[in-house]
């Protein structure tokens, strides 16, 4: 099964300095039909203002991984932790048991995103933070791992949970291939551009959930650029 869902149809709110719109049930937004999909709980596609973001704030017992489309997040935390995080890089929070930290657009343009919440598979450990680059030629017309709770993703941030988030940049023309398995649960994003999966078109910021595919394949109608989830 794959259910393209519609940037039009996200829930979302406009705060002024943030808008965000959500892929799940999130805050003020509640659908029974979009609460999770696995494990895999939020999905928000945040535009930041410049001089603005979030201030300190707790979490515990998820993994939250950001995706940083355009600009840059600059994070800091209670436990000393401080980094800023560009233009298709990566950042990794385990909350643990518990953690409190601040993600600032301290750029001059706005920064676009996309915050990723995972259920964690183990809990009742100590809360960590990462970030790394992943420049986007390494993911040229593949599929790349950014991060995963397996431990054969040896180049990929780590969370710690049953699932991936993978990547790919594809020109106009190409497809990629993800070994999902039918048991599995993938939630596809492209950031840019627009694909074809399934006979199906998405275009950027689309969702599309999938359940039962053994080999996805996704071709790309424009140049794209792409973040999915494989979740349990």
């Amino acid at each position: 099964m794959i259910e393209v869902r519609p940037f039009a149809s996200l829930g979302g709110e406009n705060h002024g300095w943030l808008d965000a719109k959500h892929h799940f049930s999130f805050a003020n937004y509640y659908d029974p039909k979009r609460t999770n999909w696995g494990n895999l709980r939020v999905w928000n596609d945040d535009v930041i203002a410049p001089k603005s973001g979030f201030p300190p704030h707790p979490h515990r017992d998820m993994e939250i991984i950001t995706y940083v489309r355009t600009g840059a997040i600059t994070h800091q935390d209670n436990l000393g932790n401080h980094g800023r995080t560009e233009a298709g890089d990566v950042q990794v929070m385990s909350a643990g048991t518990g953690i409190a930290h601040a993600e600032y657009n301290m750029e001059d343009v706005p920064t676009t995103l996309f915050q990723i919440w995972i259920q964690p598979t183990r809990t009742g450990e100590k809360p960590s933070w990462g970030a790394k680059p992943f420049p986007k030629g390494d993911r040229a017309g593949q599929f790349v791992v950014l991060a995963s709770g397996f431990a054969n993703d040896n180049d990929a941030l780590t969370i710690r949970t049953d699932a991936r988030v993978v990547a790919a940049t594809l020109k106009a023309g190409e497809t990629a291939e993800y070994a999902l398995g039918a048991d599995r649960r993938g939630y596809l994003v492209p950031a840019t551009g627009a694909i074809e999966i399934d006979g199906q078109r998405a275009n950027a910021r689309d969702g599309v959930a999938i359940t039962g595919v053994e080999t996805l394949k996704v071709t790309a109608i424009e140049d794209s650029e792409l973040v999915l989830v494989d979740a349990a």
